[in-house]
Formats: structure tokens, sequence, C-alpha cells
């Protein structure tokens, strides 16, 4: 069964069980009030009858057939008469119209006279009206009452179900619209067609639901276009050094070219470029089987700042940077994967020093925030556009792709899972010719 059918049941039941509920409650209630209401007309009718009947005659003798003439006792040619509700006693406790279980001569016990409602002549007692309990006889025109009531509940009982159904299904169309919506794109999504939004409907939970499909959706495409780039970029960075060197190696064995000492340090670049690329893939492969190591040793921050400024130290001067640290007295030793952090610092400054201008600036901070270790490498460079920021830490995104050489666009990938697996972050800020900021966030193990 469809889930619409199963909602519009459901609904329907809902409604069905709350209107029989209320049907019974009003009907119970409005009879027993109705009843009530009749009860007291009618000892009302009654006590003023013999009230009157006395006054007038200043006797009981006849009173029965006034009553009759009344309409308050039913006719004496009737077989079976019904019971009355009502019976009337003289001053000796004899009973003069009776109804069951009183017969007319009988004497009622002095308690139940206690119980009646004394009849008051001119400030004298006369008589007393006592209840027998029998149920009230209703007339014609107060069953016809009681009968349209029940009619009217009737009515309004199948005008709700009426009602119901129709709003049942409407809701149950309305809440199943988004579910059929989703199913149908997640079909085509298995069919490979990634990049499939639906519509949001509303801002409940299955507005949630539409957008966090649009949002795996649109993440799946977006890894499926990064592994296809991926699988370019790597072909090309293999391609291009694998080029170079089986260039000159044919033309090593033809003769063309004679064996110099520049052409094999040439070749020795392009294979330490290869073998760069391999070990950086090889890492990223580690870090997403989950099985990239870390060896955590007490490590100084001065050292680890010094060790990364040192093996660039050289570099950055004959590029014609300076480059810095600033570390905040006092930090304690830290466990830290030294290796992996040093890499990452590497990483960092080599981004750094690509992009800085002569004259620039590179700064290496440490510092302690709220039992938190804060490293930042910041320059004054030429920044990094708005509309690359978010990229920069994805696999083989280059911010110019002119600018190939032997970057290899898995640097800041693998620096995040280092960081990540150190239970850190790392984020990036920058304006466009003003530099950018790398800072990491780790949590301090002492």
């Amino acid at each position: 069964m469809k889930l619409t059918y199963k909602f519009t049941l459901a609904l329907l039941l809902v409604s069905l069980i709350a209107i029989g509920l209320a049907a019974v409650f009003i009907w119970g209630r409005s009879t027993y009030e109705f009843n009530r209401y009749l009860e007291g007309q009618r000892e009302n009718d009654f006590m003023i009858a013999v009230t009157t009947y006395f006054q007038a005659n200043n006797s009981w003798n006849g009173v029965d057939a006034y009553l009759r003439q009344q309409g308050l006792l039913p006719p004496l040619l009737e077989a079976d008469p019904p019971p009355q509700p009502f019976v009337l006693v003289d001053l000796n406790r004899e009973v003069l119209v009776a109804s069951a279980p009183y017969l007319v001569g009988d004497k009622v016990r002095k308690g139940d006279i206690e119980k009646g409602i004394p009849i008051e002549v001119k400030g004298q007692t006369v008589g007393t009206v006592i209840s027998t309990g029998q149920p009230l006889i209703r007339k014609p025109i107060d069953q016809k009452f009681a009968d349209q009531i029940q009619q009217s509940l009737w009515l309004a009982g199948l005008g709700g179900v009426v009602v119901a159904l129709i709003l049942g299904s409407v809701v149950a169309r309305s809440l199943t619209r988004p579910i059929r919506e989703i199913t149908d794109a997640t079909r085509a999504l298995a069919q490979g067609k990634l990049k499939n939004e639906v519509t949001v409907h509303t801002n409940d939970e299955l507005g949630e639901l539409a957008q966090s499909f649009n949002q795996m959706s649109a993440d799946l495409a977006r890894a499926n276009q990064s592994r296809r780039q991926m699988t370019a970029d790597i072909a090309h960075d293999l391609r291009n050094p694998l080029t170079v060197i089986g260039g000159y190696l044919e033309s090593l064995l033809d003769g063309k070219l004679s064996p110099t000492k520049e052409r094999y340090e040439t070749m020795q670049v392009e294979v330490r470029h290869l073998q760069h690329l391999v070990d950086d893939l090889r890492t990223l492969s580690l870090t997403d089987a989950g099985e990239l190591s870390l060896y955590r040793q007490p490590v100084s921050l001065q050292d680890l700042l010094e060790n990364a400024l040192l093996a660039y130290r050289l570099q950055a001067e004959q590029q014609g940077i300076t480059i810095i640290s600033e570390i905040e007295p006092g930090l304690p030793e830290v466990l830290l994967d030294r290796e992996r952090m040093e890499q990452v610092l590497g990483n960092l400054i080599s981004n750094a020093l690509r992009y800085t201008a002569v004259d620039g600036e590179i700064r290496l901070m440490a510092r302690q925030a709220e039992g938190r270790l804060v490293l930042v490498v910041r320059d004054n460079g030429a920044g990094i556009p708005a509309n690359v920021l978010p990229y920069v830490f994805d696999r083989f995104y280059r911010g110019d792709p002119s600018r190939t050489g032997s970057e290899s666009g898995l640097g800041l990938a693998i620096s995040r899972s280092i960081v990540e697996m150190h239970g850190g972050t790392i984020r990036v800020d920058s304006q466009p010719g003003q530099g950018c900021q790398f800072t990491i966030d780790i949590p301090m193990k002492t």
C-alpha cells in the first residue's frame, strides 16, 4: 500500500475515533441535561397543578381527575398506563395519586416524606409530592426535539468524516510529495545523474531532508568532478617529467645528445619530482584509509619553528624575502609528530615563498589560547582571490593553473589531513593584494 493511502487511512481512522467519541459524549450529555430539564419542568407543572387545585377546593377530593384533565396523568381508559415520576401524599401520609411502587391508600414512610417536596397553601403544609424514580415518559414534541438532536449529530459526524477524508488526502499528498520527489531523484542518482536537485517546499523536517539531499547531490557531483580532475592532473603531472626523461634517454641512446652532467642533473630533478608526487599520493591514500600513524613526542615549539625557518631561509634570502618567527614566551612542550608538523609548516612556507614578492615578509607565530596551540603562517604577498579560498585545501587544486612546476597541488590537502589527525583545524584568511594567513589550531597535550 502506498504511503499516501496509509496516511489518509490513518488520519481518517483518527478522525472517526475522535468524531465518535465526541458524538457519544455530546449525545449522552445532551440527553442527560434534556431529561433533567424535562423532569424539572414536569415537576414544576405537577406542583403548580396540585397547589392550584387545593387552593380552589380546599380538599384533595377529585385531584386525580383534575390532573388527568391537565394531561399530567394518563387517561383512565388506558389499559397499561406508564409509570409516573411523581405521587401525591396527604397529611396522613396516605397516597392520593399513585404510581409504582406506590398504590392509592398506601402509607408512606416518614423518611420518604422527608425526602419529598411539601405543598404549602397560605403558609400551611397540605401535602407532599414524592419522586418515584421512574423514567420520564417524553411527550411527542419532546421526543421529536430529541430525535432532531440525534439526527443533527449523525449529520455532523458524517460531515466530519467527509471533511476528514478530504483533509487527510490533501495532507497525505502534501507530506508524501517531497518524499516521492526525493525517491525519484535518488533513482536518478543511482543511474549516474549526480547533479540532481529537488525542490524544497517547506521549512520542516521534510524540507531539511530535501536540503540534505541537495547538498549530498552537489557534494557527489563535486567529488566526481574532483576525481576526474584529479585523474587528469595526476596524468599531467606524471606525463611531464616522464616526457622529459624519456626524451633525454631516447636522444642519448640514439647518439643525438652527448651525455653531460647538466643533462643527468635535469633528469634527476624530474625523477625527484616524480618521487615527491608518489610520496604525496601515498600519504593521502594512507590518510584516507586511516592507516597513517603519528609518532607523538614532546616537541619544543622554539625548535620546531627554528628548524622550519632554517630549511627555507636560504631560499627566502635568494628571493629577497624576510622570514621571521614570533613565539610566545613560556610555551610548554607539546605532544606532536615532529616530522609531520615540519612537513605542514614546510608546505605553508613554500606556498608563501611562491606568492610573495621581493622585499616581502613571512611571519611564523606560535601562541597559546584557552588550552590550545595556535600556529600562524602569515605573508604579505599577492593574497588569494575570494572565489579560490573555498578550494585551496582541495587535492590538485591550483589557484593559478599556469603555475605548475614542481607544485603537485597536494601540499595543502596533506597539511589539512595531518592537522586533523592531531585533533586540530586549519583555516586560511586572505584579501587580494594584502597577503594571506594560515592558522593551525591544535589541542595542547603536555
